[in-house]
């Protein structure tokens, strides 16, 4: 008899074979190394936001329009990254957001005022908002019964780079300054830039008359797409728990500092351990969307999401907020499924601009969490503005009972 171990060896082997045939692996990594880096900085800017408030002095009202700064950059990114992936191609978008990325980590790295951090970060914002939408659409391209499970791995390196960069850079700002977090990072950016020109094709999915010409009838058409299927009803979904993600991940690590009484050291590390458990979490969502559908899985992670931010309110120990992160950590596959969904409803020539539109919509809404928490903290109710998030979470875990089946 095979052993386990063996066994699940064999299974991976076997698992990555099937993803790397012609070609295909080196266009996963390069994707999957964009990411990395792309969702890694932005979560480097909890980590150090009381690095960033002693520097600039902001309160928590301010620190949390700057975070907001960056996801409504992010989420105005996603429409045009999306219709231009339509006309130009994926693959030119992906080498022009890592480009564009790399000049604006560098202006955050030089802000000599707050003015020039925001202009900074609303630049890094909208540039990797330009990367999003074609890191699902590449591979629903691609991948005939493997796009869940591809998406769910570029979504765990990006987890790997919420784990190690905001740990790194609030490490570094202890020790040296927040500036040299960001500005090590630089050289990164300018080689993953150059690797998704070489081994990304420029287009990866069938041109055709309606998105290499956009007009009015064309995005008409794309409304008409997005309103059917049970798209709504998944949008809603993700639109609840990214309002409820963007408020937590925006201030967990200062929620852990102020109401746990952890240092900032501590609160990094526990902050990365929510994108550490990630790495497995999502993957294994993209497994099981692939074996049971969207419901089910849905139903799961945000489920778990719910019952962590319930549980977050009750203990302060390490251990046992090691345990409830890794509980919330399970609102990492939620994106594997939502996204998988749309892209998969959607006509090919408009899948790119379709769901720009509606990662738009969604991260537009998200985006006014931080500065819900953040005028609460001020108040002195950081601990109420959590549990405000828990009940929210709640509503979304109720809509996974209307999503229609796709297995």
């Amino acid at each position: 008899m095979i052993p386990l171990y063996a066994q699940v060896t064999q299974g991976l082997q076997r698992l990555w074979r099937d993803l790397a045939r012609d070609g295909k692996g080196w266009i996963l990594l390069a994707v999957s190394a964009g990411w990395f880096l792309s969702i890694g900085v932005r979560y480097i800017y909890p980590s150090i936001l009381p690095f960033l408030r002693n520097t600039f002095v902001m309160d928590l009202t301010t620190a949390g329009f700057l975070l907001s700064t960056l996801w409504f950059a992010y989420a105005l990114g996603q429409f045009p990254g999306g219709i231009l992936g339509d006309r130009l191609g994926e693959g030119n978008i992906l080498v022009l957001s890592t480009g564009i990325s790399t000049v604006a980590i560098l202006l955050v790295t030089i802000s000599l005022n707050l003015a020039m951090v925001f202009v900074a970060t609303a630049t890094f914002g909208f540039a990797t908002g330009l990367y999003g939408p074609h890191r699902f659409t590449i591979f629903t391209d691609i991948y005939s019964d493997r796009s869940g499970t591809a998406v769910g791995m570029t979504m765990a390196a990006g987890s790997i780079g919420n784990t190690i960069l905001p740990a790194i850079a609030a490490a570094i700002a202890g020790y040296v300054t927040w500036r040299l977090g960001f500005g090590i990072l630089i050289p990164a950016f300018i080689a993953v830039c150059a690797t998704i020109y070489a081994v990304v094709p420029k287009r990866t999915s069938n041109t055709s008359a309606d998105t290499d010409t956009f007009s009015v009838d064309t995005l008409r058409r794309v409304a008409s797409s997005v309103a059917t299927r049970g798209i709504p009803i998944v949008v809603s979904i993700h639109i609840i728990l990214a309002f409820v993600s963007n408020g937590f991940l925006g201030f967990y690590p200062t929620y852990l500092i102020e109401v746990k009484d952890f240092s900032p050291q501590m609160a990094a590390l526990l902050f990365g351990s929510y994108f550490a458990v990630g790495v497995v979490i999502q993957p294994l969502t993209g497994i099981i969307r692939d074996r049971l559908g969207s419901q089910w899985s849905l139903a799961f992670v945000s489920s778990m999401l719910f019952v962590g931010l319930v549980a977050l309110q009750f203990g302060d120990s390490v251990l046992y907020i090691l345990l409830v992160t890794a509980l919330i950590s399970h609102r990492n596959g939620v994106g594997v499924v939502t996204n998988t969904f749309i892209a998969d409803s959607l006509d090919n020539d408009i899948k790119g601009s379709g769901l720009g539109l509606l990662r738009t919509s969604w991260l537009l809404m998200g985006a006014m969490s931080p500065i819900f928490v953040g005028f609460l903290g001020d108040l002195g109710q950081l601990s109420f503005a959590f549990s405000a998030l828990a009940g929210v979470a709640g509503m979304a875990v109720l809509l996974t009972i209307f999503i229609p089946g796709d297995k």
